[in-house]
Formats: structure tokens, C-alpha cells, sequence
């Protein structure tokens, strides 16, 4: 492991902390590899109640590395492959995950956010799909699975920057805190994982259901469109899997 991301327990709550505070935790191969690991092990882990996943330093999450793209068809497999296990590990995460933005939440990393439950900002958080006039797709699947029609349309056909107050209007957060966020969230994810377990879980299950039934086919869509884009190919019928965005 290289020590990209942490995880700390507290009781029955697990944090998740990304840990590249200098790259303002931008999601390299090696990153998204722990990331996947982390949450594919806490999501069957019968001791955890709840996830929290928060960043180092003073941002969540820049989005992905772009310093590692382009390279052989090796290394653009490996971005294909560990956007898909890192993204669907979160998203597709069995236990309840709070996003503890402490600041801004960009591109990938906003994408990251959304695809956790439950959302908590600080003022200085900050989210949108600065990507795009780089001409790179933003994840719509993603804002949509969360966000009215309107209000996905409008971030991703613009690439316009939310800041936290409005985040909260949109909908994008549930709650925004002065201050550090880690110890509200922590205080949300304490209060979920007291409550019965089997019917937390099965709460959960239902809502990987919905997004699955009512978004899969988007989710699915847009990793067809990375793969094409990185590699020239889309995945075989019957393949699952979850579009990375910038």
C-alpha cells in the first residue's frame, strides 16, 4: 500500500480519508486502487455501521490525475479499470456513506460526493464540473442519480462552480457547518450506525435498487464512452460498471 488513504474507526464508524493533500487529493491509479480496496472491505464488514469519507488537507477531492493520463495501452487500462472499481466500490458501498466535504469537490470528486448518501459541507466547500471546457463529458449519471433534471442539466452544460451556501439550496448538501465538518459528520454516521442494523441495510439495499433500476443504464452508458475514449472499445455485453469523470 502506499499510504494514500487512511482509515480510522470510531466505534462502529469507519473514516476514510484521502490523503494526497498536496495534489488536493486528486485520484491517482494508485489511489483509486486503496480506494477500492478500502470500501469493498467495509462494505461487508459487520462492524461497521457507517462510512465517512473525507480528504486531507483543505480539499475533498480535485478529481481525477491527469497527470497520469495518456501513456501505453497498459497504463490507459489501468486508468479505465481503477475509475470503474474505485467509483463503483463507493457507489455501490453496503453500508451508509457520509461525505464530509471539507472543501472543494471537483470533477471526479464531486462525482465522488454524489455518489455517497448523505452529504455534510463546509463553508469552503465547493462543487461542479470544471472539466468541461476542457472538453471533457462531465458525470451527468452521477448528478442525476441526486439532483432534479434542472439542476443536473445546468452543472453539467455549464461547468458553473456551486459554492456550499448554494450546494445546500440545490440540494447538493444536506447541511453546511462552520468550521470543521468532520466532527458533524461523525455525529450523523455515530447516529446512523446506533439504529437497528438489519433495517439500516436493508434501507440501503433498497436505495442501490433504485439508483440501479432508475440510473444504471446511464452509469453504464458513460463507461462505455471512457472506454471508447481511453481505449477504443466498450465492454462486453453483460458487463457492469461505473463511468469515471475528470
Amino acid at each position: 500500500m502506499a499510504d494514500l488513504l487512511s482509515i480510522e474507526r470510531r466505534g462502529e464508524v469507519a473514516i476514510v480519508t484521502l490523503r494526497r493533500p498536496e495534489k488536493r487529493n486528486a485520484l491517482s491509479i494508485e489511489l483509486r486502487t486503496e480506494l477500492a480496496d478500502a470500501f469493498g472491505a467495509l462494505s461487508g464488514d459487520e462492524g461497521t455501521g457507517c462510512v465517512v469519507l473525507t480528504g486531507a488537507g483543505n480539499a475533498f477531492c480535485s478529481g481525477m490525475d491527469t497527470s497520469q493520463f495518456g501513456g501505453d495501452r497498459a497504463n490507459r487500462t489501468r486508468l479505465v479499470e481503477t475509475s470503474t472499481l474505485a467509483f463503483e466500490a463507493v457507489g455501490g458501498c453496503h453500508r451508509p456513506v457520509v461525505a464530509a466535504v471539507n472543501g472543494p469537490a471537483l470533477a471526479g470528486g464531486f462525482s465522488l460526493a454524489l455518489l455517497c448518501d448523505l452529504r455534510i459541507a463546509t463553508q469552503a466547500a465547493t462543487f461542479g464540473y470544471p472539466e468541461l471546457p476542457r472538453g471533457i463529458p462531465p458525470s451527468y449519471a452521477a448528478a442525476r442519480a441526486v439532483l432534479p433534471a434542472t439542476v443536473a442539466q445546468e452543472l453539467c452544460l455549464t461547468g458553473r462552480i456551486v459554492r456550499a451556501t448554494e450546494a445546500q439550496r440545490l440540494g447538493i448538501v444536506r447541511e453546511v457547518v462552520s468550521g470543521d465538518v468532520l466532527p458533524r459528520a461523525l455525529a450523523l454516521a455515530e447516529r446512523i450506525a446506533a439504529l437497528p442494523r438489519k433495517a439500516i441495510l436493508e434501507t440501503k439495499r433498497k436505495t442501490l435498487l433504485e439508483r440501479r433500476h432508475l440510473w444504471g443504464f446511464l452509469f453504464d452508458e458513460e463507461e462505455r464512452v471512457f472506454r471508447r475514449a481511453l481505449l477504443g472499445e466498450t465492454p462486453q455485453a453483460g458487463e457492469d460498471g461505473k463511468a469515471a469523470s475528470g
